[in-house]
């Protein structure tokens, strides 16, 4: 079996610990731009398309996110980096907890932003695994093109119509094999609780005040099972915090960078 081989951008120059940036599904690094124009000047910013999203392949590794981590592991050190605050979206989440599982030398900080360390309901998990059957027969993305409506937030809805067609774009531009692999992964993920509980460098908890994926109660699960960690919960934002209130993550993303590098 071959690994993935990730496509890697470097989203901000600058110089230091960098800060690695993990989209969300069914996304790819796209979706960060909002909050990187955030950012401070000279934090360097890193990002990947996580396996069979965006521009990355899927090797032949079967669907796992300890294999998305992994492949974020060799990227790196392909590349000389050393060690990272790495911050994740939703999947982008469970795959920062996963790396920070199993390549704990990396990892000086991490940022769970509308995530949740625990496994999915069985109701969710067979819906993922039905989602993964029906884009691979169809070879659509029919079954995912719902999306925007469920991970943007109600003011979202209301106030920022003009998110709509670009997260849709975002979407198409995805394959199925890469959609049926990462609701694969996500459905088989462990709890990762104690990942969180034994990671002994700062953690930054982001949510939305409108998540209704991964919501605010989730969020309060992490922070209490952390040992240095800090809560965001960001008004009118849903579960695309990072795109809807892009500033506001910004901060709290810079305020874990921080933490993280003067310890």
């Amino acid at each position: 079996m071959t690994s993935p081989t990730l496509a890697d951008y470097v989203l901000r120059d600058g110089v230091g610990v960098p800060l690695l940036l993990l989209h969300a599904f069914p996304f790819d690094h796209r979706m960060w731009a909002p909050t990187v124009a955030h950012l401070p000047d000279g934090l360097r910013v890193l990002a990947v398309d996580l396996p069979g999203q965006g521009h990355s392949d899927l090797g032949g590794v079967a669907a796992s996110l300890d294999a998305a981590a992994d492949a974020v592991h060799a990227t790196l050190r392909a590349h000389g980096e050393g060690n990272v605050v790495v911050a994740g979206l939703s999947m982008g989440g469970y795959v920062a907890l996963a790396l920070a599982d199993r390549h704990p030398d990396l990892v000086h900080g991490i940022g769970m932003l509308d995530t949740k360390t625990t496994v999915d309901p069985d109701e969710v998990r067979t819906n993922r695994l039905q989602i993964a059957r029906t884009v691979e027969d169809s070879q659509t993305l029919d079954a995912v093109m719902g999306m925007p409506a469920k991970v943007l937030g109600p003011t979202s809805h209301l106030e920022r119509r003009s998110l709509y067609p670009t997260v849709e774009h975002w979407i198409r531009s995805q394959s199925p094999s890469g959609i049926a692999w990462a609701q694969r992964a996500m459905a088989a993920r462990p709890d990762r609780t104690h990942v969180l509980a034994e990671f002994d460098g700062p953690v930054a908890v982001v949510v939305g005040a409108e998540d209704q994926i991964t919501p605010v109660q989730d969020a309060k699960h992490m922070v209490a099972a952390a040992r240095d960690a800090t809560l965001t919960v960001v008004p009118n934002a849903g579960h695309l915090s990072a795109v809807e209130e892009p500033a506001a993550v910004a901060a709290a993303l810079a305020a874990l960078h921080a933490r993280a590098t003067r310890r």
